[in-house]
């Protein structure tokens, strides 16, 4: 989506050095490719074996060719039946599930098997294009992204107009008309927000914690990384929802030389929220400094087709952005009435920056 807009023009990445896996109380690196699959002591020998057999049947799968498909009926053969059909245990299904294919609960096991195979996939060509992780953290942190945006905007006549207390959003017959800040009143046909603007139109839908850790060490068992994504899987830790851990540090110039900066994320179960995140602090330890936050969740009840105002989620615990995405697409689709169409968009990046690009 960032290549496809053309807003990388404007920004800097950075790949994240490591993508590691949580399993019994240790962190592993996620293997994703026959070879690290053979080499990885997350499994045992015969696992390994089984896993690789796996993989090659996962890289080499064509919905549109059914001699790929060993018997597998992308549409109707469940994950739990894949996962079966190669006899893996349940270690190898925790991380393949939600290190791979990114899931945050277990619910995909029992639907047909088709876009856990793409998810999979997509992990691994990332990983063969950007090196040590499928994973980019852009250079200055996360807020050169809306400066990115606000550059490309402008360059298609868009206005940004910053620290603007909002009064009112104006509607007139059950639509909006415009938004009023200072007395003045700056007219629009459609309305983008997050929930806090239309308190009355969202539900509640749960709360996430998050625990910013300032520290002077990388993470143990990460090979002194100076950034990586730790995900632990909802069922090493008993839990209904997966812990996610994103370091990042002075190497993508968001902290000082020597400063690493670790974000913990869960979905909220307990009356104890900090406690459920305790595995995941362990790994940190020693910690300087943590500052606690715990959110509410929301989603819109209103999805915009009669009052034109287009709500988005509240962000969820993970931290690689995927579901933020997929929130994108569904407000675009909301919007427009149709899907978004990254063929289209490839088109006319490529007649107007050439094929080169």
């Amino acid at each position: 989506m960032l290549l496809i807009t053309q807003v990388t023009r404007y920004l800097d990445f950075k790949v994240i050095e490591g993508s590691f896996v949580y399993k019994k109380g240790s962190i592993y690196k996620v293997p994703s490719t026959e070879a690290e699959a053979l080499a990885s002591s997350l499994m045992g020998l015969f696992e390994k074996r089984r896993f690789r057999k796996f993989l090659v049947f996962v890289a080499n799968f064509d919905e549109n060719d059914p001699k790929t498909m060993e018997g597998v009926d992308p549409t109707k053969t469940t994950m739990r039946e894949v996962y079966k059909k190669f006899d893996l245990g349940q270690d190898v299904i925790d991380f393949t599930g939600h290190a791979l294919a990114l899931y945050r609960t277990d619910d995909y096991l029992d639907q047909p098997c088709l876009n856990t195979i793409n998810r999979i996939k997509l992990y691994s060509e990332s990983l063969a294009r950007y090196g040590k992780s499928p994973y980019l953290y852009p250079l200055y942190g996360l807020g050169e992204l809306p400066q990115g945006f606000a550059r490309l905007s402008a360059i298609y006549g868009g206005t940004y107009m910053l620290n603007k207390p909002i009064e009112e959003i104006v509607m007139e017959n059950g639509k909006v008309v415009g938004v009023k800040s200072e007395g003045e009143i700056a007219r629009c046909k459609q309305l983008i927000c997050d929930p806090s603007y239309v308190m009355d139109s969202v539900t509640k839908g749960g709360q996430v914690i998050r625990v910013i850790c300032i520290m002077n060490h990388p993470i143990k068992n990460t090979s002194d990384a100076n950034s990586c994504q730790i995900i632990i899987p909802q069922n090493q830790v008993n839990r209904k929802h997966d812990i996610y851990v994103c370091m990042i540090s002075y190497a993508h110039n968001v902290a000082a030389q020597g400063k690493y900066v670790a974000i913990v994320s869960t979905t909220v179960e307990t009356g104890d929220p900090e406690k459920e995140i305790k595995p995941a602090l362990d790994l940190l330890e020693p910690v300087e400094q943590k500052f606690v936050s715990i959110s509410d969740q929301y989603k819109p009840t209103d999805l915009g087709t009669e009052s034109q105002i287009f709500i988005s989620r509240s962000y969820d615990a993970t931290t690689h952005f995927e579901t933020t995405c997929d929130d994108i697409k569904d407000i675009y689709k909301r919007m427009t009435g149709t899907d978004f169409d990254f063929a289209e968009m490839e088109r006319k990046k490529n007649d107007i920056f050439g094929d080169d690009q």
